[in-house]
């Protein structure tokens, strides 16, 4: 049984996964300390002080605070915009730049001119319909 579990422990995906944990932890608070720091004094400087948790109304002697859910909602909005604009568009922006300069990988199938089938590049037979296929047509001409 402890065998199992070392085998477990000791697998990539799972040390790979302990390693992103503990990244986005702190990559968590340093997106944090730039939305309170940065993005929130730039909204209170061109719309006010942006701090909802005055706002309340009640129902049957029960306050309900609706003004922290909007306080976490924006701070939760303002957190996913920055990790969108500053990590995930310009990282996607330098895969496609380097995507454009990739060569296309060589094709390892084609289809088969009889039941469009797909089938090895050298295959000289289908096997899904048994037609002899010619080995020089273009991967994916039907």
């Amino acid at each position: 049984m402890f065998k199992g579990f070392r085998q477990f422990i000791m697998r990539g995906n799972v040390l790979d996964l302990a390693v992103a944990v503990v990244i986005g932890a702190a990559f968590g608070d340093v997106v944090k300390a730039f939305v309170t720091n940065v993005l929130t004094p730039l909204i209170a400087a061109i719309v006010g002080k942006p701090d909802f948790s005055a706002f309340t109304f009640t129902v049957n002697g029960s306050v309900i605070k609706y003004g922290d859910f909007l306080n976490a909602l924006i701070a939760f909005l303002l957190v996913a915009a920055a990790v969108y604009f500053f990590m995930i568009a310009p990282m996607n922006a330098w895969k496609a730049r380097a995507a454009r300069n990739a060569v296309p990988a060589d094709p390892t199938s084609k289809k088969c001119p009889e039941c469009l089938s797909e089938i090895p590049i050298a295959a000289r037979r289908c096997a899904f319909c048994t037609s002899v296929v010619s080995t020089t047509s273009a991967p994916g001409n039907a």
